[in-house]
């Protein structure tokens, strides 16, 4: 089974990303057995919020948040027929992209170049530039 890794955050350029997968599915030679893995990343809080909100209100918060970013990805592969797992993750994106790229065996990671606020780079962003360092499997990065 070819398994992709598609990086969300709700941007445009991440659904670019959905979009060029969900047509490039016909090239794999059995587009039936192909999964997509979606995932958010969420950054975690600094450890001083714990004192005000508690760690079940801030896990439902990161859960919350992580759905939304994914919502309209899921509904574009649904639509299409393409399987599709969704992991809601904390910590550092970059980091969290590429262990669980290695976890999930995945053949490929399919990310826009930029999201939202990452464009700390020119024409490149942060976390896509990150993700290149990182990874051991092959990235196919969309503009």
């Amino acid at each position: 089974m070819k398994k992709l890794l598609l990086p969300i955050d709700g941007s445009d350029c991440a659904l670019r990303a959905v979009e060029l997968v969900i047509s490039q599915r016909a090239l794999y030679r059995d587009p039936d057995n192909f999964e997509v893995h979606l995932v958010n990343v969420q950054v975690p809080f600094s450890s001083n919020i714990s004192r005000f909100v508690s760690h079940e209100q801030l896990a439902c918060y990161h859960q919350e948040e992580s759905e939304k970013a994914q919502q309209q990805a899921c509904t574009l592969l649904a639509a299409a027929g393409v399987k599709t797992v969704c992991h809601h993750e904390v910590g550092m994106p970059a980091e969290v992209i590429t262990r669980l790229a290695d976890a999930l065996q995945c053949d490929r990671i399919v990310m826009g170049t930029y999201g939202r606020g990452a464009f700390k780079e020119f024409l490149v962003g942060s976390i896509t530039l990150k993700v290149i360092q990182l990874s051991h499997v092959p990235i196919l990065l969309v503009k």
